[in-house]
């Protein structure tokens, strides 16, 4: 995929701690916080087990944080939100025996990977094509649209499992969901794709999100 967990805490610092409900969750636990370390001292799978690693994001007593390595099964090197994936980490305040929680919204950012890519005139069912996934050769060029199109599903979610009568127009989720899908259908007409046709490794031709492609039959 395009897009991590981390790109769209970047995106919205909130997303975890409101909606983390819409997604899946990893990891729950209590956890003290030493300079740039985060050391599992109770949970209920460790890190190891989850599959937690580099571009997920760590809720400990409700602040986010990015999670640069898996240390050990129980230990991992953490960030308050950088500006950059290569800054260098920001040590947390330390601290002592918070809950902690990781989850996930790599569902929704699968989803919307799968749609992106046939907006490219890409199928992801067909690994063998002429044009496949791997003939993107400016993948990180698409992780804010696929990020932003996934936090509008992440919010849309929301929205239907909130308390019976709590949802509508005036839901606080409910705007959150249109400004994305406004953020996400901006990035969409802006984002190119460089592909490489024919093998070589090098781009040498672009497709837009933006365009319909036809095909002969």
């Amino acid at each position: 995929m395009f897009a991590t967990d981390r790109d769209q805490l970047i995106l919205e610092p909130t997303l975890f701690r409101d909606a983390g409900f819409a997604g899946q969750r990893l990891l729950k636990g209590t956890a003290d916080l030493s300079g740039t370390t985060l050391t599992l001292t109770a949970q209920d799978v460790d890190l190891a087990a989850a599959g937690i690693g580099p571009g997920h994001v760590a809720l400990v007593d409700g602040t986010p944080y990015e999670i640069l390595a898996r240390l050990t099964p129980t230990t991992a090197t953490i960030s308050r939100p950088r500006v950059s994936a290569a800054d260098s980490a920001l040590p947390p305040s330390p601290a002592t025996g918070k809950p902690v929680e990781i989850w996930t919204f790599a569902p929704q950012i699968a989803l919307v990977h799968q749609a992106i890519l046939r907006m490219l005139g890409i199928e992801p069912s067909d690994p063998l094509g002429q044009v496949t996934e791997q003939s993107i050769t400016n993948p990180a060029s698409l992780s804010t649209v696929e990020a932003l199109g996934a936090i509008y599903a992440i919010y849309s979610a929301a929205l239907l499992t909130t308390p019976s009568g709590s949802a509508g127009w005036s839901h606080p989720m409910w705007s959150r969901a249109q400004m994305y899908r406004e953020r996400f259908e901006g990035a969409r007409q802006l984002a190119a794709a460089r592909i490489d046709t024919d093998g070589d490794g090098l781009p040498d031709a672009t497709r837009r999100l933006n365009a319909l492609i036809l095909t002969r039959a």
